[in-house]
């Protein structure tokens, strides 16, 4: 018992401080979204939400969460597919993630990451063929590699410009050059 009260006492010194120099922040995003299905690609915008935590480390150094949550206009249809006036159209749904970031200050302002972790899309295909209409959609998990910039506006406040790689199942993958507005607590 005695070794488990010593070990935390020498963990709530690491903790502590490393508390004390942690921030939370959240940021609104949106910016260019690529999506590769089975080797076409189609772009569109992608819109979100990420929310996160980092914590100082030694010379300027930090690591941080980061979950993201976001959806996409990318949206691509074909006609005439099996017959004379019907399509097929595949949509992108949502995207969640959780990732780690590993960081340097660069002066007193501007932060640069990169960053990695899971993520899980979503992919809608509906056929219609005039008469009747099918639809299915599907769930890829993957994982996600980044790199960003975060510029501090004021005390508050930050412009973030960010890009995503991601990697989910069936030969779905996804490029996404974003930029965000965030605020940090």
């Amino acid at each position: 018992m005695k070794k488990f009260a010593i070990a935390g006492a020498a963990a709530a010194l690491f903790v502590v401080p490393a508390a004390a120099n942690a921030q939370a922040w959240v940021q609104a995003e949106t910016g260019l979204d690529i999506i590769s299905v089975g080797g076409e690609s189609d772009e569109g915008v992608s819109y979100g939400a990420s929310v996160g935590y980092d914590v100082a480390l030694s010379g300027g150094m930090f690591v941080g969460i980061q979950g993201t949550v976001a959806d996409s206009s990318t949206k691509e249809c074909a006609r005439d597919v099996d017959v004379a006036g019907d399509k097929l159209c595949a949509k992108t749904g949502r995207d969640l993630a959780a990732v780690v970031r590993l960081g340097t200050n660069v002066g007193e302002s501007t932060k640069l990451y990169v960053l990695g972790g899971y993520a899980n899309g979503r992919v809608r295909l509906t056929y219609t063929d005039g008469v009747d209409s099918t639809s299915i959609g599907d769930n890829g998990d993957g994982f996600r590699l980044g790199a960003g910039a975060q510029y501090t506006l004021s005390n508050n406040m930050f412009v973030k410009g960010e890009y995503r790689y991601t990697n989910y199942e069936s030969d779905f993958s996804r490029h996404n050059v974003l930029v965000g507005l965030g605020f940090q607590f």
